[in-house]
């Protein structure tokens, strides 16, 4: 074991771990062990890696331009500098992980996350020099690893990368499940269903309707999703504490965020207001107002197919597919797993959401000390539909099977059937023939058959498929 110490004492640690003092202080303090996101440690390290990079870019101009002037400041060497450079890479790979022992909920506005990774950035470097762990005259975990950083740009610049990686797979989900959809839209157009409105019975429809207005609802989303990386683009790297880059070279502060750029490929421009983009998180509140419409797309969907297949309905037209057994107790019993899983999620976003916006508006005067349960939270959001996705699009939407012929038997023998009727013979007319079908338990075409409200020649004409799906009427349709 090793000592450690800071200004408020002293603590015991393994010998070969590559956490310090204040990861265990953090570990201690806060024992709901929340497990902290490996993408949002990974992105702490390519963060890093870009500030490492960027000091040795100031570092050399400054001395190329003050070759005499420069020697005097006190620049990290380069053995330690180029150590720092290689472990801050091997974080952003996700390894070390393991000494990462810090939860995801805490206090302290993600000070002890960023300590962490300084205390693993500068151990395993040491430990690469072949010095022990703790020896931080050598490599400290604040005047190296911490070089002209704060816990206030680092975080939530590296939780930003996170959400842009993250946004990027859920579009790609989004766009794989309306692919599937719109597969089953065009397989389906003319599939005949009767149309509910308050769960009964309402109007002719078709189960390409119904795909096509999953498939709409998704293209909104993947658009909503799209205007997301507008507003996450913008990082505060450079702005240290409060946005103003106080400690920070002026040359650093406006070369980081283009090296992090160029390391991660992505979107991202600093905050022309860094104050503001330390200070305010309204940004993520609008990013869960958009995941939380897209999770209402979802359950929606979900509780429909889980509707429509139920064995409520005795004759129902449409299934899908049995993935597991549903009882332990109940032999062949087979739940609807998959809405179920989809439903669950939505409502852990929308439990998300209140979340995110309520410690959102909790942020006082220059920060907000709330970012990690914030970060959290939205993480989760996001992994969750990523997931919710996949699942619904190899899991349900890909083995659903419509039985159109039932569907249209069904439909005929429905009293919904004779709204088509209204333009033809009118409300009370249609109604007598509903009456009938529904007293006798006989398809529409029987019941005209009966009372003679319109020639079966002219019946077949309005209920064929062509005329049902069409939109509307036009006048030559009646006088025909």
């Amino acid at each position: 074991m090793r000592t450690e110490k800071d200004f408020l004492g002293e603590q015991r640690i393994p010998d070969t771990a590559l956490y310090g003092i204040h990861s265990v202080r953090a570990n201690v303090n806060f024992p709901y062990k929340f497990s902290f996101s490996l993408n949002w440690y990974k992105a702490v390290g390519v963060t890093k890696l870009a500030v490492y990079r960027s000091y040795r870019k100031y570092k050399q101009a400054a001395l190329k331009k003050y070759p005499d002037k420069g020697k005097k400041i006190n620049f990290i060497n380069d053995e330690i500098l180029n150590l720092l450079i290689e472990t801050a890479n091997e974080v952003s790979e996700g390894n070390y992980f393991e000494h990462f022992i810090v939860p995801a909920i805490q206090g302290g506005a993600g000070t002890s996350i960023n300590l962490n990774v300084n205390e693993i950035i500068a151990n395993a470097s040491l430990v690469k020099m072949g010095k022990q762990p703790g020896d931080y005259s050598v490599i400290d975990p604040f005047e190296h690893a911490n070089i002209f950083q704060s816990t206030n740009d680092v975080v939530p610049t590296s939780l930003k990368l996170t959400v842009l990686r993250l946004l990027l797979g859920l579009e790609d989900e989004i766009n794989n499940l309306r692919s599937k959809i719109e597969f089953l839209e065009k397989e389906n157009q003319t599939s005949l269903r009767i149309a509910y409105t308050q769960m009964q019975e309402a109007v002719p429809s078709s189960y390409g309707r119904l795909f096509s207005g999953y498939s709409e609802a998704l293209s909104r989303d993947w658009w909503r999703i799209s205007k997301c990386f507008e507003r996450i683009k913008q990082v505060n790297l450079g702005g240290t504490a409060i946005g103003s880059g106080i400690t920070a070279a002026r040359f650093y502060i406006m070369e980081v965020v283009q090296e992090l750029q160029r390391l991660t490929k992505l979107p991202i421009t600093r905050a022309e207001n860094l104050e503001d983009n330390t200070a305010n998180l309204d940004t993520y509140v609008e990013i869960l107002g958009v995941l939380k419409a897209h999770a209402v797309n979802l359950e929606k969907f979900a509780n429909d197919l889980r509707l429509l297949s139920s064995d409520l309905l005795i004759d129902k037209d449409i299934c899908i597919p049995m993935r597991q057994t549903g009882s332990s107790i109940m032999p062949g019993k087979v739940n609807p797993v998959i809405s179920e899983y989809i439903i669950s999620i939505a409502h852990k976003i929308y439990a998300n959401d209140q979340l995110i916006s309520s410690l959102s508006g909790q942020g006082i005067l220059d920060l907000n000390p709330y970012l990690p349960a914030i970060g959290h939270a939205l993480i989760e959001s996001l992994e969750l539909l990523i997931a919710a996705n996949q699942s619904f699009n190899h899991n349900l939407i890909s083995g659903i099977s419509v039985n159109i012929n039932a569907a249209a038997q069904k439909l005929y023998r429905s009293p919904a059937i004779v709204t088509a009727l209204l333009p033809y013979i009118g409300y009370n007319k249609s109604a007598l023939l509903a009456k009938m079908m529904k007293k006798q338990a006989i398809d529409v075409f029987a019941a005209n058959k009966q009372i003679q409200l319109i020639s079966d020649e002219k019946l077949k004409s309005i209920l064929s498929i062509d005329n049902l799906l069409k939109t509307g009427f036009i006048l030559n349709d009646l006088i025909k």
